[in-house]
């Protein structure tokens, strides 16, 4: 597996958030597609589906846990790890029915979401080596 074929999808409303998201992912060797809404990232998931997806919970048109709700009707296997400014997020509790990946805090090093990322990737199923 090499890591300049898998495709992260990061979804926020924060325009200056997924730029820096885009920036630290293809500085890793990651692709990178990006959607500032749930609304916009479903039509993408469906056209084209990552490898993986970062989600923000808190975001206008669609949040977070109904994004991944949705994205759970059609694909029950697509690894997401959900974003949230807040590491104590009460919504966070509400998303593990949904079978997400991990969570990564807004105030984290990056370093700890690199090292989830790679976590993910690893142990999931289709991304085996």
């Amino acid at each position: 597996m090499e890591d300049s074929k898998i495709r992260v999808l990061v979804i926020d409303d924060e325009a200056d958030f997924r730029q820096l998201m885009t920036f630290w992912l293809q500085s890793k060797g990651y692709g990178v597609v990006t959607a500032e809404n749930g609304a916009k990232a479903i039509e993408m998931i469906k056209a084209d589906s990552p490898d993986i997806v970062f989600v923000d919970l808190k975001m206008p048109v669609m949040d977070g846990i109904e994004t991944i709700k949705n994205i759970r009707g059609f694909d029950k296997d697509l690894p997401i790890i959900i974003i949230s400014a807040h590491v104590e997020d009460p919504r966070v509790k509400e998303t593990a029915a949904y079978g997400i990946s991990g969570e990564f805090c807004k105030g984290w090093d990056f370093k700890k979401g690199l090292s989830l990322l790679e976590t993910v990737l690893r142990t999931h199923k289709k991304l085996r080596k």
